[in-house]
């Protein structure tokens, strides 16, 4: 706000504590979830991590450009889904690809392989109960030490944000799309 001073003093924080691995849920009605977690697997492979991401939701036919950048970076990538379900002609069969890809999922978080594994877009198959919520949270809460999680979507269940370390919800102010504006190459995906 204009007219605020800088602040002189850091912000009241409580006791530092470190971590081997952290839970990261990016959710709410705003866009930026699988953005904010792209720009997090940018950060973890700079570091050397070893990473996977799962998308719960898109298919592989999308070539999203996140999707092509991660792979020639050596990020592990899965696009599980067959796109939005009200595009699906089977709801049936983007149920079983959602349970797979939650298969897939549980078994990469539980090996210890990776350092971060991103969720992308599973409180929808958890919310449509497509996935057991508590079996994806009791997988993220009994993971290896080492091993982070970042999960997205909107409407995340109370098991998922109660397993997460940080919770950050995106909150629509205005979307181009409420004015017909479709998704843009490079900018949505």
């Amino acid at each position: 706000m204009p007219g605020q001073r800088p602040p002189r003093k850091p912000p009241r924080r409580g006791r530092t504590a470190g971590a081997s691995s952290l839970v990261l849920v990016n959710t709410g009605e705003g866009k930026g979830k699988t953005t904010a977690a792209m720009g997090t697997v940018l950060r973890a492979v700079a570091r050397g991590w070893k990473v996977c991401a799962i998308q719960f939701i898109k298919s592989g036919r999308w070539r999203a450009g996140e999707e092509q950048v991660a792979r020639r970076l050596g990020v592990e990538w899965w696009a599980t889904g067959d796109g939005f379900s009200w595009e699906s002609e089977d709801l049936e069969r983007s149920a079983a690809l959602a349970r797979a890809a939650w298969e897939a999922a549980k078994e990469k978080i539980s090996s210890g392989d990776y350092d971060l594994v991103v969720l992308d877009e599973v409180t929808y198959p958890m919310n449509w109960g497509w996935i057991p919520t508590d079996e994806v949270a009791e997988a993220i809460r009994d993971r290896p030490p080492h091993v982070s999680v970042i999960a997205t979507g909107r409407d995340a269940p109370e098991a998922l944000v109660e397993a997460a370390d940080t919770v950050t919800e995106m909150r629509k102010v205005r979307h181009a799309f409420d004015r017909g504006v479709g998704a843009r190459r490079g900018i949505d995906f």
